[in-house]
C-alpha cells in the first residue's frame, strides 16, 4: 500500500507537469485549429533562462534566500517566453491562419528544430545541472514520502490552473476568447479584436510551459536543449486524451497520463522482474493513447470547439 500510495504522488506530480503543458497546446488549438509542435521547446527556453537567471543571482546577490531566487528566476522565465511566444505567433503562425492546415503544422516542426539551434548556440549542447533552492527533505504521509519540491509543484499548479479558470470563465479576455474560438469573424463584428485574442492566448500557453519548464528542471534537476521534446509530446498526447480544445480535458489528460505513467512503471517492472521498468514507461503513454482513441475518438472529455464553415 505504501508503495502504491507512493506511486500516486509520484504521478499526480508528473500528471500537473503534463497538465500545465497540455493547456497551452489546447487553448491554441482552440481558437485556431493548429497544434504548436513548438511548444515543448518554449517550456525548454524557459528552463534554460530560469537555469541562466539563477547562476547570475546565486554569484551576484550570495545573500537572498533560495525561494526568492526561484520565484524571480521564474518570473523572467515567464517574461521570456511570453515575448518569445508572442513573436512566435506573429511571425510564423499569423499569416498561414487561412492556409492549408499542413502548412502551419510544418512551420511549427520547423520552429520547434529553430528554438533547438539557437538553444544550442546560446548555451550549449551540455547537460546542466539545476540546483535545487527549496529543499529535498522527505515528509512522510502514510509510509510514503513527498518532498518540498513536489509539494511546490502541485501547489503551483493548482494556483494557476485556479487563476486560468478564472481568467477564461470570468473575464472579458475569456469571453473574447471563447468568442473567437467559436467564430472569429461573427466575434470580430461584435467589437472583439481576433488577432490580439489569439496573441493573448500564445502568451498565457506560454507563461503556463515556462512555470512547467521550471517545475520539470527543478523535480529532476537536469536542463538541457532538447528536454522539452518529451514533455512537449507527452503533454499533447494528454492534450489528445482529454479532448483537443478542451481545458478540463487537458488537465483530466495530464492527470490521466501522469498515474499512468507512475503506476504502470512500477507493475511493469514488477511483472517483468525488473526487465521492463522506467525506461520504457514511454510505451504506457503511447500505449493508453492508441487504446482510448480507439474507443473514444474524441478524447475522453470529447471536443468543445465547433465546426467552422
Amino acid at each position: 500500500m505504501d508503495i502504491f500510495l507512493q506511486q500516486i504522488i509520484n504521478g499526480l506530480v508528473l500528471g500537473s507537469m503534463y497538465a500545465l503543458i497540455a493547456l497551452g497546446y489546447t487553448m491554441v488549438y482552440g481558437i485556431i485549429q493548429l497544434i504548436n509542435f513548438a511548444h515543448g521547446e518554449v517550456l525548454m527556453i524557459g528552463a534554460l533562462t530560469s537555469w541562466a537567471i539563477i547562476g547570475m543571482m546565486k554569484t551576484g546577490m550570495p545573500g537572498l534566500p533560495g525561494w526568492m531566487i526561484l520565484l524571480l528566476a521564474l518570473v523572467i522565465a515567464c517574461i521570456v517566453c511570453a515575448a518569445l511566444n508572442f513573436t512566435i505567433e506573429k511571425l510564423a503562425y499569423r499569416s498561414l491562419r487561412n492556409s492549408p492546415r499542413l502548412a502551419p503544422l510544418i512551420t511549427a516542426i520547423g520552429m520547434s528544430i529553430l528554438l533547438q539551434t539557437i538553444a544550442q548556440i546560446i548555451f550549449e549542447p551540455t547537460f546542466k545541472s539545476y540546483p535545487n533552492l527549496i529543499g529535498s527533505d522527505p515528509i512522510n504521509i502514510g509510509g510514503a514520502v513527498i518532498t518540498m519540491t513536489q509539494i511546490f509543484i502541485l501547489g503551483i499548479t493548482a494556483v494557476c490552473l485556479a487563476i486560468l479558470s478564472y481568467v477564461v470563465g470570468k473575464t472579458n479576455l475569456g469571453r473574447a476568447m471563447r468568442a473567437t474560438a467559436e467564430n472569429p469573424r461573427v466575434a470580430a463584428l461584435m467589437g472583439v479584436k481576433p488577432d490580439t485574442v489569439i496573441s493573448a492566448t500564445f502568451i498565457i500557453g506560454a507563461i503556463l510551459a515556462a512555470i512547467a519548464g521550471v517545475m520539470w528542471a527543478t523535480n529532476y534537476g537536469t536542463v538541457h536543449h532538447s528536454m522539452g521534446f518529451l514533455p512537449g509530446l507527452k503533454a499533447f498526447t494528454a492534450a489528445v486524451l482529454g479532448g483537443i480544445g478542451n481545458l478540463a480535458g487537458a488537465v483530466v489528460g495530464g492527470i490521466f497520463l501522469g498515474l499512468v505513467e507512475s503506476i504502470g512503471a512500477g507493475y511493469l517492472g514488477t511483472l517483468t522482474g525488473g526487465v521492463l521498468g522506467s525506461h520504457y514507461v514511454d510505451i504506457l503513454a503511447f500505449t493508453v493513447l492508441i487504446i482510448v482513441l480507439t474507443l473514444r475518438p474524441s478524447g475522453l472529455l470529447g471536443e468543445r470547439v465547433a465546426d467552422r464553415a
